[in-house]
C-alpha cells in the first residue's frame, strides 16, 4: 500500500466518489483505509458511564485502498503513486506518476521512508 497516515486522498469509487480527505488509519493486512469524514455509518452504542445516553454515533468506516488516489500536494490533482529504487541510506522514495506523455515516469517526489 502506497499511502501513509495524514496523506490527502481522493475517493474514486463508491458513495463518496469525488470527495477528498485525510487518511486516519491504515489496515495493511486487509488493504483498507479510514478517511476523515468519509464513508460514515451509524453505530449503536450501549449506555455506559463513558456514554450515559447511549444511542447512535456516526463512525468512519474503512474503504478499500483501491478506491482512493493520492492527491499531489503541489498541483492538487489525483495521481498514481509508486516507489523508486533504494537510496544509499536504505529507504525508498515515494514518487507520483503522471498519465499521458511521459509514460508513467516520475513528475514530483515526496520524501518518505517505508
Amino acid at each position: 500500500m502506497k499511502l501513509k497516515i495524514g496523506d490527502n486522498v481522493l475517493v474514486i469509487a463508491g458513495k463518496d466518489k469525488g470527495r477528498t480527505g485525510a487518511v486516519l488509519r491504515l489496515f495493511h493486512d486487509k488493504n483498507k483505509v479510514v478517511i476523515a469524514g468519509l464513508n460514515m455509518a451509524k453505530k449503536t452504542v450501549k449506555r455506559s458511564q463513558a456514554n450515559p445516553q447511549g444511542g447512535l454515533l456516526d463512525v468512519e468506516m474503512p474503504l478499500d485502498a483501491s478506491n482512493v488516489m493520492l492527491v499531489d500536494p503541489t498541483t492538487g490533482t489525483a495521481r498514481r503513486a509508486g516507489y523508486e529504487g533504494i537510496r544509499s541510506e536504505g529507504t525508498k522514495e515515494r514518487v507520483l506518476k503522471e498519465h499521458g506523455r511521459n509514460g508513467g515516469r516520475k513528475t514530483s517526489t515526496t520524501a518518505s521512508s517505508e
